[in-house]
């Protein structure tokens, strides 16, 4: 199955109906643009996209965008809460866009580095991909974007207090605890992160 969130309601790809409140069957590259189409102008809250082989759905699918690719960190410290990022009015994880040539690990690492001011840090292994779609105006264009994260579990092993980088718009940084991420981050989130987070934590 693939999933991507188009202004926060999910498009599923997979090979069967599912119980997603609209269905639509593959029947090329019209079937994809119709769900899309759904998603941005209409109410409907997620559809699934289903046929014979997900995989050359999906491929077929990323050929609508210009296709980006970034890196993040889900950050343990030693009293097992998680490192979180407060930017634009909303909390995230800490990650960003790959640099050229830069191995998916390292664009991970740096990020979070960049984005926390925090350096003792261990990788510990590969979780995910999560995927979006938005728009931003190049040479006075419209563009759809797909974009790609690839998250990384990763360990806090230092002292320091992270701080945040002003200049990326990242107001606070904070280290939370289950609890907390269920009553404080969840409600105000993207749901690419609740995907993720609860795919890696079983929070």
């Amino acid at each position: 199955m693939y999933k991507v969130f188009i202004n926060e309601k999910k498009l599923s790809i997979t090979n069967s109906l599912t119980n997603a409140e609209k269905n639509i069957r593959f029947e090329g590259l019209t079937s994809l643009e119709i769900a899309v189409d759904l998603l941005e102008n209409t109410s409907t809250p997620e559809i699934n996209i289903y046929g014979e082989n997900p995989t050359e759905i999906w491929e077929e699918f990323s050929t609508m965008f210009k296709k980006i690719e970034a890196a993040g960190g889900i950050v343990k410290n030693k009293e097992e809460k998680i490192l979180f990022i407060y930017r634009l009015g909303r909390w995230d994880l800490p990650k960003g866009k790959l640099e050229p040539n830069e191995k998916l690990d390292e664009a991970a690492l740096r990020e979070v580095e960049e984005e926390t001011g925090l350096q003792e840090l261990v990788l510990e292994k590969f979780v995910n991909t999560t995927f979006h779609i938005y728009k931003e105006k190049r040479d006075g264009k419209e563009v759809k974007i797909l974009k790609g994260t690839h998250w990384f579990k990763m360990q806090y092993i230092g002292n320091e207090i992270p701080k945040p980088q002003i200049e990326e718009g990242i107001t606070k940084v904070e280290w939370i605890n289950a609890e907390e991420i269920r009553e404080k981050v969840f409600p105000n989130t993207f749901n690419n992160i609740k995907l993720i987070l609860k795919e890696s934590l079983s929070v």
